[in-house]
């Protein structure tokens, strides 16, 4: 049998379908070449590779670009392979320097723990429970104490702690780096040390630190990790990384509606990386469905199958059904089925007052650049009388396309 690219064990089909499983949608696998050898070995013993992914939770929630590297530890986890779901409560506690132009704010142990519980809960919506490892950093990272510690540091050089980039950049700005700064990293190579991972998943933006684990696991003697870094998802806006601080992200908690809805507004052109990112669709499945549109299928089909896989992901099928008709009743013009009620007294009362009172609105001059905007509607006709003052009753107020509020007005 052929050996290629392999020492002692074969290279089979179920080798090379492995790895292509792998390389799906991934910015770089470090070193291939590894890898495979990894998957021929665990393929003739039967020994599960063990895959770890970390996240700190620095957030109660998490966005569907998150969930990039939880699909492809959910394609490994289905191929057989142990995944590792890391919580990095310890890690947190010093904050992730990565990408940063200044330290990053540390957060409480409160806060950590708060966040923390969340998180698995929602991963849990793209992996398999059953079959996932759930791991907390501070296992072995609070027992490492102060001279456990300096032993770790003394693996690990300054030189090439400044090669990272936000380092250097930072450094010769002339702007602060913090020395627990650069335990960050040194922590999170430990992590790869303690668990004894044969593969490490992260974003791109996280290559720095899997190496530096890469490399630990070597000075303790460990046969070294390999790496696989994801693209960042582009968010709505198709510019920047999908991200709450440039409100461009899907929140997997967000409503079915709202989730629908917002995977519908992405440019055609986004949608195709979207499949390859966050679709369960096989490569083939999404090349037939992408030659059916440059045959002259309409691309929003294409969209609308891809929103309610991933709103039925997190959700339900059935909601992903009512998700769509509510979509479509509302490109009709139509009221959603399901929509928020609010009684206010006080009639008659002015719209500015009434959008504001209701939440559709922030603030008097953002309910004036609503109407001005032709975004208001009563009853479905739109509002452009900015002194216009509702009688006592019952009126659908609807903002924008989403944002619905039946109101009801008493004197």
């Amino acid at each position: 049998m052929k050996q290629d690219l392999v020492t002692n064990f074969p290279m089979t089909d179920r080798v090379r379908a492995a790895l292509a499983v792998s390389l799906r949608g991934c910015e770089e696998l470090i070193p291939e070449a590894e890898w495979v050898k990894k998957l021929a070995r665990s393929e003739a013993t039967g020994v599960p590779l063990r895959i770890k992914l970390g996240l700190d939770p620095t957030a109660p929630d998490i966005h569907i670009g998150h969930t990039v590297v939880l699909n492809k530890m959910r394609q490994l986890q289905d191929l057989g392979h142990t995944v590792i779901f890391l919580i990095g409560d310890f890690t947190t506690m010093i904050g992730d320097p990565s990408g940063r132009n200044s330290t990053r704010p540390a957060l409480s142990r409160e806060q950590i723990e708060a966040n923390a519980q969340t998180y698995y809960r929602q991963a849990s919506l793209v992996l398999d429970p059953a079959k996932t490892e759930v791991r907390y950093n501070s296992e072995w990272s609070d027992p490492l104490g102060a001279r456990g510690l300096i032993q770790l540091a003394a693996k690990y050089n300054v030189a090439r702690m400044m090669e990272r980039d936000d380092f250097n950049k930072r450094f010769k700005s002339g702007q602060s780096i913090s020395v627990h700064e650069f335990l960050y990293p040194l922590m999170q190579g430990y992590d790869s040390v303690a668990l004894k991972s044969d593969l490490e998943l992260g974003g791109t933006d996280q290559k720095f630190n899997l190496l530096v684990g890469r490399h630990l696991q070597a000075e303790y003697g460990q046969e070294p990790q390999c790496i696989l870094t994801m693209p960042l998802l582009e968010g709505l806006d198709g510019v920047d990384k999908m991200s709450k601080s440039k409100n461009n992200y899907i929140g997997i908690s967000e409503d079915a509606n709202t989730m629908f809805a917002k995977v519908l507004s992405i440019s055609d052109v986004l949608m195709w990386k979207w499949y390859t990112l966050l679709s369960f669709k096989s490569e083939a499945d999404i090349a037939a469905v992408k030659a059916e549109v440059d045959a002259g299928r309409n691309p929003k089909d294409a969209k609308v199958a891809l929103a309610k896989e991933i709103t039925a992901r997190f959700h339900s099928a059935a909601a992903a059904d009512a998700a769509e008709q509510d979509f479509i009743n509302r490109s009709k013009g139509g009221v959603p089925d399901s929509i928020a009620e609010v009684a206010l007294s006080g009639a008659p009362l002015g719209i500015g007052a009434l959008l504001k009172a209701t939440g559709l609105a922030t603030s008097g001059g953002d309910a004036t650049r609503l109407i001005d905007g032709g975004g208001v509607r009563v009853d479905s006709s739109v509002v452009s009388d900015k002194a216009l003052k509702l009688d006592a009753g019952t009126y659908v107020v609807q903002v924008g396309k989403r944002k619905f509020v039946r109101v009801t007005l008493s004197a």
